[in-house]
């Protein structure tokens, strides 16, 4: 993990536009938001798979860099006074509070296209149908079918009660979507799975994408604010219907742990080459930040 961090922070620092460039106020927003922080969760998982089809590493950071400009844009903009409007991001003022909120849209505008540029500037595949699949891929994570669409759910179902399936819906699109799509990116830079591998990848990405969003809202009432990096207690003090809030603390941990062993499952027909995977499944599940 740790090498992998590193490896990122240098990668998203060479893609990033010099802060000395102009408009260097947007630049240097840009740099604000992306670096520094964050447990690089898709990257993470991303390297993991790519191990499946034993890809060049070189593909992968871009892929994996284009991903966590598309998650670092979401989370600025969710920050923002007109949706989540919170103050703090991984133990630091939000990005419209650091600079302000005009600066803050710009940011999300800015990091969203140079994401696919990041992946139209690199040779990520070995043949040009199917790299123009991986931006495709990318690009309906993270609009109205993916990203967007859920987190336009989200601010339609404050104050509501949902439904465990709707609220599945919601985060499978909302933060899964990303996730599922760092993992099939991460794999497709290589030389491509065997029969069902996709499907079977997809699988294991959708579980841990879930699990995510579980394990976040059980921290979300256990953990203190500093822990987190965030505010803590948002969700309930937002009336934003949560795993915790449909099933209670216990049942929501218990769902957690369920996902977990789902995602090993789906890793079951792979061989070694799967233990990083495995492990993510782990870390996701048993973090407490």
């Amino acid at each position: 993990m740790a090498a992998v961090q590193t490896r990122m922070e240098a990668a998203l620092q060479r893609f990033l536009p010099a802060p000395e460039i102009l408009p260097e106020r947007l630049h240097r927003a840009m740099r604000y938001a992306v670096l520094g922080g964050g447990k690089r969760v898709r990257p993470l998982l991303a390297f993991a798979a790519s191990e499946l089809s034993a890809a060049d590493p070189a593909r992968v950071e871009v892929v994996a860099a284009a991903v966590e400009m598309i998650h670092a844009y979401s989370l600025v903009h969710d920050d923002m006074p007109c949706m989540d409007d919170d103050v703090l991001r991984r133990g630091r003022p939000t990005c419209h509070v650091e600079f302000d909120e005009a600066t803050a849209l710009l940011v999300g505008d800015a990091l969203q296209p140079l994401a696919f540029q990041l992946m139209a500037d690199h040779v990520l595949a070995d043949k040009p149908d199917e790299q123009i699949e991986m931006l495709k891929i990318l690009a309906v994570a993270s609009g109205s079918r993916g990203m967007a669409g859920g987190q336009a759910i989200d601010l339609a179902s404050v104050g509501k009660t949902l439904s465990l399936p709707e609220l599945e819906f919601m985060h499978i699109h909302k933060t899964g979507a990303l996730i599922r799509a760092a993992t099939v990116l991460g794999a497709r830079c290589g030389r491509g799975l065997e029969a069902n591998g996709y499907e079977r990848l997809e699988r294991y990405a959708k579980t841990v994408g879930l699990a995510f969003q579980v394990v976040d809202d059980v921290l979300d009432c256990e953990a203190s604010t500093a822990t987190l990096g965030k505010t803590a207690g948002k969700d309930a003090a937002q009336s934003k219907p949560t795993y915790v809030s449909i099933l209670g603390l216990a049942r929501a941990r218990e769902l957690a742990e369920e996902l977990r062993v789902e995602a090993h499952a789906a890793l079951s027909s792979f061989d070694a080459r799967a233990a990083r995977l495995h492990e993510l499944a782990d870390f996701i599940v048993l973090r407490k930040f």
